[in-house]
């Protein structure tokens, strides 16, 4: 074996897979962005908040349709053999309970837009909004990152993001026409979902094959802890535009929204692609050698955490000009929010790999226990905060519920660090 800590077809892998998931980031993130200012000054920030509220709604449906298996699905087809048959027993399983997932969550949004005025008096974007659920349950993103073959994910959805803005500036002209953003956002991800599954079916000899009762229930036991982990972590993120759209108004959460996407693609672009095409690959290096795997991991978290010390400052100081250009004026509150997501943010990115090493060391309970604590007084945080703070506030309690992640999972790895270098 080399005496590397990666070797050359190592890199190799993970960078191919990288400039495949970057590539997708940046339609992904950028070319929202890119139509932000435009959609703003077109249908106004209450409009955008409204949209922003109901996607922040869905967002639940997408965690539990998820279920966990973006990490627990990914890790067994990248450690198993390259069976077909049982290739096709794990795909048929997970596709399986998502889509009995996504059947149940239809069922539930339907019950809350009957029973809750806030949301039955606008049924029809939150409806047109969850065509976004059945598409990403269709999409088989977990398997292409499995195989890491990424540059499926990056075709589909580079092309789907240039369709969508391009509907964006030729159909939306005026305010009534925002109830189009949710149909185009619906109809571009069901598109991709069939078109992922064709690939899955064609290219990889796929077979849907009808699944016992027993492999459905082991599924879900294999992705508990870490759906509620995904749970858990979704209960101090999502719930902060959620959170702020139930006390505040339309306006006020779509200044907030603004602020947390610019935060959010700081935070995610290109780190979030770097984790997902390393994932699968650091996974079969640990079951081989674990204490390799976690030389490498010290050494990415080491070079992210670097970044981000050298990246932040810059954006916190051009956050007035950001906004500005987005939205046409500098609103302070706006200013204010991002400049305390970016506080956040260095806490997420200086945690990232250490948090995800969790999950390769086989600790999900782990994984599990450190994001249902913050949950625990994370969402709280969130919704005290906002009634003393506005919009603020759930800004202040992400920095408070982040750093708090930061020194538990720093002082667990810690404590698997001595295990694995003694074993």
């Amino acid at each position: 074996m080399s005496g590397r800590i990666v070797t050359h077809s190592e890199r190799k892998i993970v960078f191919k897979n990288f400039l495949s998931l970057t590539t997708l980031q940046g339609v992904n993130y950028l070319l929202p962005l890119a139509v932000l200012p435009y959609l703003i000054r077109v249908i106004g920030i209450g409009k955008f908040g409204l949209i922003a509220f109901a996607q922040s709604l869905i967002q639940y449906f997408l965690i539990i349709t998820d279920y966990g298996f973006s990490l627990s699905a990914t890790r067994k087809i990248s450690i198993s053999k390259d069976s077909p048959e049982q290739t096709s027993a794990i795909f048929s399983s997970v596709m399986t309970v998502k889509l009995l997932l996504a059947g149940a969550c239809f069922l539930l949004l339907c019950a809350i837009l009957h029973f809750v005025p806030k949301f039955k008096c606008d049924w029809q974007v939150y409806m047109l909004s969850y065509g976004a659920v059945v598409g990403n349950t269709l999409f088989p993103v977990w398997f292409f990152q499995g195989k890491e073959k990424m540059e499926y994910i990056t075709l589909i959805n580079v092309v789907g993001g240039i369709i969508f803005a391009l509907c964006v500036f030729f159909f939306i002209k005026s305010p009534r026409d925002f109830i189009l953003l949710p149909a185009f956002n619906s109809l571009f991800c069901l598109v991709s979902g069939v078109w992922g599954l064709y690939i899955a079916f064609s290219r990889f000899n796929v077979e849907f094959v009808v699944q016992r009762y027993k492999d459905i229930r082991n599924e879900l036991r294999t992705g508990w802890n870490i759906f509620i982990s995904t749970v858990s972590i979704n209960a101090y993120t999502t719930t902060r535009t959620f959170a702020v759209g139930l006390l505040t108004n339309n306006a006020i959460t779509g200044y907030f929204s603004l602020a947390e996407r610019i935060a959010n693609f700081i935070q995610s672009f290109p780190m979030d692609s770097f984790s997902r095409a390393v994932f699968p690959r650091i996974s079969k290096v640990f079951a081989r050698n674990r204490k390799r795997a976690l030389a490498i991991m010290k050494r990415i978290q080491l070079g992210i955490t670097s970044g981000f010390v050298v990246s932040l400052p810059i954006a916190y100081f051009l956050s007035p000009w950001i906004i500005r250009l987005i939205c046409g004026n500098a609103d302070m509150e706006a200013v204010i929010t991002l400049r305390l997501l970016l506080i956040a943010v260095f806490f997420v990115g200086a945690n990232a790999f250490r948090v995800q090493f969790l999950l390769v060391a086989g600790k999900p309970d782990f994984y599990a226990r450190i994001h249902v604590a913050a949950a625990l007084i994370g969402s709280p945080l969130i919704f005290l905060l906002i009634e003393r703070f506005s919009y603020r506030g759930a800004a202040l309690a992400t920095v408070l519920t982040e750093a708090g992640v930061f020194c538990v999972t720093l002082f667990t790895i810690i404590k698997l660090q001595k295990e694995i270098l003694k074993s």
